[in-house]
């Protein structure tokens, strides 16, 4: 059965809508939303993650952004970069990435640029944890300031950190980064939220927490205590579906707290 917002262009503020990638799963959610920017009064627009190398996803991109002058995309994992070669060839607009490997006929994208374009001020944020090439981008806006957070920040659930790429200790310092940058959350996956910082909040107390699970679980299990036995005793209340992914961010968890005084 097709969700129903598949396909279907959303307006989320007056600059920025999302288009629904038709991929559900358990790492992708409902599907990769794929953000169209343009300020009202502008001809061209913005690709913000373009998803897959889904040939009907990527022609609806086409029939609803217009003439697209950039693809920007917030970092390597597939889901959110595969169909970027495809729509630039189509279009000829530069695709931009912190990573210099995934750029086309542009530049890597560099923490604290401002981009001028499609009628928007886009600051780009780097944000490691998630990836070590992750950003998030912010729209200034005197009215409806707005932070695109790829798989920094989702709408639900948490966030998986799997080593090496991940961090941990890079992820928490990127939250406290995006505590301080006020906006509607539009991520990557998932439904929009209204404020960030409140959000940044509530995922730093999640990951506090669970720090606080894993050292009691060291102490019952022994501190060589494997990321597998920690998931069976910290996540015990979990659907064992997520388990593997609750593995990556066990391990991690430990690496952070092994190397952590």
């Amino acid at each position: 059965m097709t969700h129903p917002a598949y396909g279907v262009v959303r307006p989320v503020t007056p600059y920025a809508s999302v288009l629904l990638e038709d991929n559900p799963g358990t790492m992708t959610l409902d599907g990769t939303n794929t953000w169209i920017l343009r300020s009202p009064d502008a001809a061209g627009s913005v690709v913000v993650d373009p998803g897959y190398q889904d040939e009907p996803h990527l022609n609806r991109i086409l029939e609803a952004a217009g003439p697209i002058e950039a693809i920007l995309i917030t970092h390597h994992h597939a889901d959110h970069v595969q169909g970027a070669p495809w729509l630039a060839r189509k279009t000829g607009a530069p695709v931009r990435a912190f990573d210099p490997a995934l750029c086309l006929d542009a530049a890597p994208l560099a923490d604290g640029e401002r981009l001028a374009v499609a009628g928007l001020e886009i600051e780009v944020v780097h944000t490691p944890g998630h990836t070590a090439d992750s950003v998030c981008l912010t729209i200034a806006d005197d009215t409806h300031p707005a932070v695109l957070t790829g798989d920094t920040v989702l709408g639900r659930g948490t966030t998986v950190i799997a080593p090496p790429d991940g961090d941990l200790g890079a992820y928490l310092d990127s939250l406290e980064t995006l505590r301080r940058l006020p906006g509607v959350v539009l991520p990557g996956h998932g439904p929009d939220l209204p404020d960030l910082p409140a959000v940044a909040d509530q995922y730093l107390a999640h990951r506090t927490q669970r720090l606080d699970q894993i050292r009691a679980a060291l102490t019952m299990l022994g501190q060589d205590a494997s990321p597998r036995q920690v998931v069976e005793v910290v996540y015990a209340d979990v659907d064992k579906s997520l388990w593997p992914a609750a593995e990556w961010s066990v391990r991690a968890q430990l690496d952070y707290l092994r190397r952590t005084p």
